[in-house]
């Protein structure tokens, strides 16, 4: 994450509470390295926490991560926070706190199904709380020239983009479904099976 930011032109400071850690980076690697744990004040202040753009907490430990994301947000108001976090029914109480939060063992879980499973069976993502997810529906041949809208209208739902042919594309009011269309809805997970049911089938016909 540091290589990849830093390549993209933003300057890294790295905390670790153990030095050899460091010895992970690239030679190269301009940015600050900082010897203590992510939640000290003066560690921060060290780093550079008082002009940092974001701060991402992603230690192994689920307390440390939390606090430090709570200190960089609350303690030095770095509005870019996002906390990795181990236990899924923990992140799902820390992102209603308002920390956002990296899920690391449901989105693993989440991906290895994806790849085990019939395409479509998992959605692509989930929000930490597991309540609303982002999902490749199937929709009937009958869709083929229908406008995008009509079908979110009778589905009840938003479709977030279409790849076709390989290309994402966003919605449009002139959108239309063409065939080899893979849509993309955006939905509470639990309505996700009424509406694969809806677009399943053929679309109602207006009076």
């Amino acid at each position: 994450m540091a290589h990849i930011l830093e390549d993209n032109g933003h300057s890294v400071a790295i905390i670790d509470r153990d030095p050899q850690a460091f010895r992970r980076l690239r030679a190269g690697f301009r940015g600050r390295r900082v010897t203590g744990v992510g939640f000290d004040r003066d560690v921060l202040t060290e780093a550079g926490i008082e002009s940092a753009a974001a701060y991402v907490a992603v230690s192994s430990g689920d307390n440390s991560n939390i606090i430090s994301a709570r200190v960089a947000r609350e303690t030095f108001g770095v509005d870019n926070v996002v906390a990795r976090i181990y236990d899924p029914r923990r992140a799902e109480v820390y992102q209603r706190l308002g920390i956002p939060t990296v899920a690391t063992v449901r989105w693993t879980a989440d991906q290895i199904l994806r790849r085990i499973l019939p395409e479509g069976a998992e959605p692509l993502w989930r929000d930490p709380t597991g309540t609303v997810v982002l999902a490749e529906v199937t929709v009937h041949p009958s869709w083929i020239s229908k406008r995008v809208v009509d079908l979110e209208g009778q589905a009840r739902t938003r479709v977030a983009f279409i790849n076709r042919m390989g290309e994402a594309l966003t919605i449009t009011p002139d959108t239309m479904v063409q065939e080899g269309d893979v849509l993309h809805v955006i939905a509470a997970e639990n309505d996700m099976d009424r509406i694969n049911k809806v677009l399943a089938a053929a679309p109602e016909e207006d009076d």
